[in-house]
């Protein structure tokens, strides 16, 4: 096979790829966990960033409620604050010093309005922090809104829905962000359970206090 031919395939193959991974796999990797009602629903944060180019849903249910959740969102970010409560070592290699904590913070609990969270090259502001219902950052080039809404099913369970929606202005962000997808997977679904872990255990610690 001479090089162009080579290259004709390759080309084939990956375009091949490409088409597969729209169709069969993207929807499914940009909306684990999450029902059909929570991916169409409008949901706190969605304002920051109307006209998005992408957008991820994903969600968790989590037997708690939604006050043993909150506290988790609230204090997320790089040390000192609380971790990402996903793979530490992963987010280290690119220099974001999370160190991800099992203990409610207390001083990080009452997030201001516009408080800046620096995620490595994206300095995230606090957008929306509404204790128990929702908490939203957007980054200050306005691309990027990460929201969280928490919605009680009953009086011991909540669904965590967490949504990313980003502006990608131009054709070379819209295909880097195709490969960066099924990672953001990997990190969020770990991230969702990690805080899940912690306040299913919050939780029976408050509640095997007596009142």
């Amino acid at each position: 096979m001479n090089t162009a031919t080579a290259l004709t395939v390759a080309a084939v193959a990956a375009g091949t790829a490409a088409v597969g991974y729209r169709r069969f796999l993207r929807q499914p990797i940009l909306t684990w966990g999450a029902t059909d009602d929570e991916v169409a629903a409008t949901l706190p944060g969605d304002d920051l960033l109307p006209e998005a180019d992408g957008t991820s849903t994903r969600a968790i249910t989590i037997h708690a409620r939604p006050e043993h959740v909150y506290p988790w969102l609230a204090q997320m970010g790089p040390a000192p604050r609380g971790g990402a409560y996903t793979y530490d070592w992963i987010e280290n290699l690119l220099g974001l010093n999370m160190h991800s904590t099992d203990r409610v913070l207390d001083e990080f609990q009452r997030p201001a309005i516009g408080e800046v969270i620096a995620l490595g090259p994206n300095r995230m502001r606090i957008a929306v922090a509404d204790p128990g219902h929702a908490f939203a950052t957007r980054s200050e080039d306005g691309n990027w809104v990460w929201a969280f809404t928490l919605v009680a099913l009953d009086g011991r369970t909540t669904r965590l829905i967490s949504r990313n929606r980003f502006r990608l202005a131009r054709l070379r962000d819209r295909i880097g962000m195709l490969p960066m997808e099924p990672g953001s997977l990997i990190m969020e679904r770990k991230m969702l359970r990690g805080i899940r872990e912690r306040a299913e255990a919050l939780a029976r610690r408050e509640d095997a206090i007596p009142a």
